[in-house]
């Protein structure tokens, strides 16, 4: 059994990844950022591609995202499924950048692989248009295609890819996989026999054969429906075979030494669970596995102080027991002067009870703003210190289920990405990522 984790000792003891020596290896060719949605693998991809092509790598990024900010980060007007150059990368690499368009993916795939008659049929075919554009799996396994694609091209020495969001950690793996067991699975053999039988004996096939698969799928779907699918089907007749060899192609790259998996996740519950369960994952398909990058990651350049100290600091001030409120007086002060708890001073109050008729009430007068502001900053501090407690719990949990992977933590930026200079900040902090005391 794991011993218990105490505060602070599992990301001592946590290896580091080191991201320099990744992107500097020329065996390094492909490495794929996957997560669950909202943890920054867009930017890390981006990021990583920036600091690759600086070092004198030749790096394009692939990203899913349907967003415009990696376009912008880079200062092009438009990302689409034609790799594009960045142009204010510094040294001897260049980078380019690319944003998947799934739907021409695929009809690049049918272009290459049928003659132009049979192309022509099926990219004009209504079940064609809704299967290119919304299949389940689709986009997963274009991002797939699009990666063999450039690879066999050969133009560039690193790829980076951002994968699909999603909410499962078995959709990308799985979605090559799962797309080519349909496209030459027994429904579409089902729906191929019509077309070799021909005429009303085909017909009656078909009508028996989903009827022994649903019962009622014929008026579920509807005759014109299924004559798509049944033209759609005939057209593709030979290109199902390279669906389901591309695709275990693919799968063997992803498994190949020259690819380097990052896992992206935030110092979150929910976020750092479905890391752990990509990392089983990959474990279990022998994918490599370089280590896990833990975004926003929050720090504070006050670390020793605790929060149960600043909130009792804080109740202080706001009591008058640390700032001096002596009457009239705008709590300040003299240095020179003797102690507020001093003899002298007591002797001088006592001696002076005419002071004024307000005198009596000195010690009922509001906080000074000055001590007001200090008590805010205090309590600010220590919810920030109670964040930081939770994040190490959580980070601690996942370093407990899973010591022998790498972390390089990136601390939080106090805003969000939007040029090189801050994909520069996010490499920079990519490469020091173990400790992120001080950030914003």
């Amino acid at each position: 059994m794991t011993p218990p984790m105490t505060h602070g000792i599992a990301l001592q003891d946590t290896p580091l990844l080191d991201i320099d020596p990744l992107l500097d290896d020329p065996d390094t060719r492909i490495i794929v950022c996957c997560g669950s949605g909202g943890v920054g693998k867009t930017t890390t991809a981006a990021a990583l591609g920036v600091r690759a092509a600086e070092r004198g790598r030749r790096a394009v990024v692939l990203t899913i995202d349907p967003a415009r900010r990696l376009a912008q980060s880079m200062g092009i007007d438009l990302l689409d499924n034609t790799p594009r150059r960045v142009d204010g990368i510094k040294g001897e690499g260049e980078l380019h950048a690319m944003m998947l368009d799934m739907k021409r993916t695929f009809d690049e795939i049918v272009e290459a692989h049928a003659d132009p008659a049979r192309a022509r049929a099926i990219l004009e075919n209504p079940f064609y248009e809704s299967l290119s554009a919304g299949f389940a799996g689709t986009q997963e396994y274009m991002a797939m295609e699009k990666l063999g694609q450039l690879r066999a091209r050969d133009e560039w020495d690193l790829i980076v890819v951002d994968t699909p969001p999603s909410r499962s950690a078995l959709d990308f793996l799985d979605a090559p996989k799962r797309l080519g067991s349909f496209l030459d699975g027994k429904f579409i053999k089902l729906l191929m026999a019509p077309a070799k039988m021909g005429g009303r004996a085909g017909m009656k096939f078909l009508n028996v054969g989903m009827s022994m698969m649903t019962g009622t799928l014929g008026k579920l779907l509807g005759g014109q429906l299924l004559r798509d699918v049944q033209t759609f089907v005939a057209a593709m007749d030979t290109m199902f075979g390279g669906f389901r060899t591309r695709a275990d192609a693919t799968y063997r790259l992803l498994q190949a030494p020259g690819t380097a998996f990052l896992v992206v996740a935030a110092p979150e519950r929910d976020a750092l669970r479905e890391a752990a369960y990509f990392v089983e994952r990959l474990a279990a398909e022998e994918m490599p596995l370089a280590g896990l990058v833990l975004n926003r990651v929050h720090g504070s350049g006050a670390a020793r102080l605790s929060a149960e100290r600043a909130l009792a600091a804080a109740e202080n001030l706001d009591e008058g027991r640390i700032v001096d409120q002596g009457s009239g007086k705008a709590g300040v002060r003299d240095s020179t002067g003797p102690s507020p708890t001093s003899p002298a001073v007591e002797s001088e109050a006592e001696s002076t009870p005419e002071a004024g008729s307000g005198s009596d009430d000195s010690h009922d007068l509001a906080p000074h703003p000055t001590a007001q502001l200090t008590a805010g900053l205090l309590r600010l501090h220590a919810e920030r210190m109670q964040v930081l407690a939770r994040e190490q719990r959580t980070r601690d949990r996942f370093s407990a289920l899973h010591p022998e992977v790498p972390v390089a933590e990136v601390a939080a930026l106090p805003g969000d990405v939007h040029d090189l200079s801050g994909l520069r900040t996010i490499g920079d902090r990519l490469a020091t990522g173990g400790s992120p005391a001080g950030a914003a």
